[in-house]
């Protein structure tokens, strides 16, 4: 339909039913959706014509803390924060990507070679993704885009990822039948971010980003790693799930980003194997002290994390499937206490093994330390929190108990400054077209 045509659907509230279910709420996500469209329409009256609304979710990860790059499994969620447009296909090959508080994107799709000098930039994602599409068999032309993002920059939620699968949902959409799978729309991401980004990155953010709901990967086949969606309903068990950002630099830390994964394969070749997957935990342990002379103690270290969250991945899936399926208040407190202490277990062994809660080049700065610390002593065993993410700097994971959530958010922010704590809410849908 036309701009204004759309403009009067979601003002008349059709769309409602799908904003509740992405958003938990109508009429903020309502007017939101209504600036993305007039905006478009003042910004580009060229867009007279067919205009439609898409989102893609970010995600939080709640298991496989760095477990992904050595072929490991993840559960992951997407969450109530998104990048979201109002798109309007163009006759030409040119990308116009206006985003809230960024310049806007220019990209010229009639040469899709990569470009050296793009490296970086948001101009390489349009232009790698329009070339995996053409590649295969969707030849794409350029589109009009008014965006906006509340993924918080840096917090460990996927802000690039969702904006590579919105790309990709909006070049299926105006120019395939938009049924591409989600891992499919994941891996036209990924290989713009690695070809033409130029960040060797894996597939987690992405499929996450782009399923809907709880899921757990497993990356045993990392080209198609297998993606199972799984349930994730703590409100109703009385917990909340947020995010703490503690205002930390991601400057400077791509050297200790780059280590784990370094150390991890550096580890699997030491049993002649590309990654941790193809070693047996056993062979590990046994050769624990040639390894050890061999790479040092931290590869050790990060290699038994490796191993211990994978399985600990295992247990989380098992948890939330018994939580999803308890009838009796006892059982789900059961069920919801197993998960708990798996999430409390995955944080001490990312602080412990895997040494990703501060940089060991800046121990004077020590922020993601010092929030998980302050909240275990808050929770005092009621709750759970672990780091978030990549490490290092940004965001910790915690899981309040609803009753206390007010008091922990006043608690928390006393420290970190006002807005540090987000609730997250999962959402059912990852990257689509809002369709009505």
């Amino acid at each position: 339909m036309n701009g204004s045509e759309l403009l009067s659907a979601v003002a008349a509230g059709r769309v409602d039913g799908l904003l509740r279910r992405l958003y938990g709420e109508t009429e903020a996500a309502r007017r939101r959706y209504t600036a993305l469209i007039e905006g478009l329409l003042r910004g580009f009256p060229e867009c007279t014509g067919d205009v439609r609304l898409f989102t893609a979710a970010g995600r939080t990860e709640l298991g496989g803390n760095h477990t992904d790059h050595n072929r490991g499994k993840v559960a992951a969620a997407s969450i109530q924060l998104d990048a979201a447009a109002a798109a309007a296909p163009r006759p030409d090959m040119t990308v116009v990507f206006r985003s809230t508080g960024y310049p806007d994107v220019v990209a010229d799709l009639a040469d899709l070679a990569p470009r050296p000098e793009e490296q970086g930039t948001t101009e390489a994602l349009a232009r790698g993704i329009a070339a995996e599409l053409t590649r295969r068999g969707t030849p794409v032309r350029g589109f009009t885009a008014n965006a906006d993002s509340t993924v918080l920059s840096g917090s460990g939620l996927s802000s690039s990822a969702a904006v590579e699968v919105l790309f990709g949902r909006i070049f299926d959409s105006l120019y395939g039948d938009g049924s591409r799978s989600a891992l499919e729309i994941a891996q036209i991401g990924q290989k713009a971010e690695n070809e033409y980004f130029g960040k060797p990155c894996g597939l987690m953010d992405q499929t996450a980003c782009a399923s809907g709901g709880a899921v757990v990967i497993d990356f045993a086949d990392a080209a198609y790693p297998e993606v199972t969606a799984i349930g994730f309903d703590l409100e109703a068990a009385g917990c909340a799930l947020c995010v703490v950002d503690t205002r930390g630099s991601h400057a400077d830390l791509t050297p200790d980003y780059a280590a784990i994964p370094a150390e991890m394969k550096a580890a699997a070749r030491f049993f002649q194997r590309e990654a941790l997957r193809d070693v047996a935990p056993e062979d590990l342990f046994a050769q624990a002290a040639e390894l050890r002379k061999a790479l040092g103690d931290r590869a050790l270290l990060r290699s038994i994390h490796f191993f211990e969250e994978n399985r600990r991945v295992d247990a989380m899936r098992a948890a939330l499937e018994s939580l999803d399926a308890a009838q009796e208040p006892r059982h789900k407190r059961e069920a919801l206490e197993a998960y708990l202490a798996l999430v409390n277990e995955s944080g001490a062994s990312s602080w412990e093994l895997l040494q990703n809660v501060y940089s060991p080049r800046s121990p004077e700065t020590q922020g993601i330390a010092v929030a998980l610390a302050l909240t275990r002593r808050f929770l005092r065993g009621r709750g759970a929190c672990r780091v978030h993410g990549g490490g290092f700097a940004g965001t910790i994971q915690v899981y309040v108990p609803l009753e206390d959530l007010d008091a922990y958010r006043n608690s928390i922010e006393q420290v970190f400054g006002a807005g540090a704590v987000t609730l997250l809410r999962i959402r059912p849908i990852g990257a689509a077209e809002l369709r009505f």
